[in-house]
């Protein structure tokens, strides 16, 4: 198994962008944020993966997604939080995260995301805000 950490907060992967080029043609674009975050990824796939070639064959992806607590969240919820994780219901979507992943690991630790033949993602509240990756070969 493969386990490594994203710092930062979990970023989705952004709709592509159509805009048009000084010459007037239409193209299209990935937002520079999303481009951003798949680089980091693809950054500690690299070093988790330590130099071994990409990973043939069915393979499934779970992901632990941490946000940043609130900083209006009461005392007393806070409290709670310590005993019990919180799942985080906002938004990003989980399969935008996943998305993300996908893309940013493509060559890295998979040869291609069509690989993935099983994914889970849990996005919870977190004292650190990270992305969690675990791979498997099945």
């Amino acid at each position: 198994m493969i386990c490594f950490v994203v710092p930062g907060t979990p970023v989705a992967k952004g709709r592509p962008r159509v805009g048009r080029s000084a010459s007037g043609h239409v193209r299209t674009f990935t937002p520079a944020r999303t481009v951003a975050y798949e680089g980091l990824i693809a950054l500690a796939g690299q070093q988790a993966m330590a130099g071994a070639p990409p990973i043939e064959g069915a393979i499934s992806v779970t992901a632990f997604a941490h946000f940043p607590i609130p900083k209006s969240w009461p005392k007393k919820r806070l409290a709670a939080h310590a005993d019990k994780p919180e799942y985080h219901l906002g938004r990003p979507d989980g399969d935008n995260i996943l998305k993300a992943i996908g893309d940013g690991l493509n060559g890295v630790i998979w040869r291609d995301d069509s690989q993935i033949a099983s994914a889970q993602i849990v996005k919870l509240y977190g004292e650190t805000p990270q992305l969690v990756v675990m791979v498997r070969q099945l």
